[in-house]
């Protein structure tokens, strides 16, 4: 019975993300059509990513869903795909348990890595999947459609899905997904999902991931966390330089950061 991990492909997307989302940005302030301001990043992709910039760094995120990204993802258990769904503004088709019937008690799960540190329960789960297939295979056998039979198979049970969803939705799946207090196996996920966007399109997705990248935390119980020291020293680094510039408003002088 296979034992097996996270993998996330990315299946599809929008061809020029960063050129669509500057342009959207632009309609919104300027009285040139879409189409001429689209042209302009042929002659001015500077400005382009600067137009990017300050539009994501001001959280308007509207003009981020004009962005559509398709990722396969495998391996990841029925636990996972749980929170994963609950995620509304991605959509998502998943393999169906009542439909593929696994042969031979043969279906792939999922186990805990901290299950490693405990020898003889990590072999007593091993043993229990092992039970749980042979116990489906039995109600197959025994002619219960698979849709009975799925009823045993476990939590850990390894699903697959075709998640779809626009740059905006996937930025927010990105702060809350790989944050430290999440789950560790959609975690795992995220940052899957995080590494291929930012190598796609770095410009987008520059300042993606868990708040405390963008120098905050929204935790409850962030003290908790191993990143908070350096959130808070970003902070305080950030206060400070608020100090000066308003220091140098007072005084009539030009201060830079």
């Amino acid at each position: 019975m296979p034992e097996t991990a996270v993998h996330v492909t990315l299946l599809e997307k929008s061809p020029h993300p960063t050129a669509m989302t500057a342009t959207a940005a632009r309609t919104c302030y300027s009285a040139h059509e879409p189409a001429a301001i689209a042209q302009r990043w042929e002659r001015k992709p500077d400005d382009m990513v600067q137009t990017v910039d300050r539009v994501r760094s001001a959280g308007h995120h509207s003009t981020l869903e004009h962005n559509i990204y398709v990722f396969g993802v495998t391996g990841l258990s029925r636990a996972a795909t749980h929170q994963l769904v609950r995620h509304r503004h991605l959509q998502f088709d998943q393999q169906s348990q009542r439909y593929l019937a696994f042969k031979d008690a043969d279906f792939p799960y999922v186990k805990p890595k901290r299950l490693s540190s405990l020898p003889e329960l990590s072999a007593r789960f091993d043993a229990l999947m092992r039970e749980i297939g042979e116990t489906y295979q039995a109600l197959l056998a025994a002619g219960l459609p698979g849709e009975d039979a799925r009823f045993v198979l476990p939590n850990a049970a390894a699903s697959q899905l075709v998640v779809s969803g626009n740059a905006r939705a996937w930025y927010e799946f990105l702060t809350l997904r790989t944050c430290n207090m999440a789950q560790w196996e959609i975690r795992e996920m995220a940052f899957a999902v995080l590494r291929i966007l930012k190598r796609e399109d770095p410009v987008l997705f520059r300042d993606a991931g868990a708040t405390c990248v963008r120098g905050y935390c929204h935790e409850p119980n962030g003290p908790e966390c191993p990143r908070y020291i350096s959130v808070i020293k970003a902070q305080i680094d950030g206060a400070k330089k608020a100090e000066h510039w308003l220091a140098g408003r007072r005084n009539g002088t030009r201060t830079t950061s």
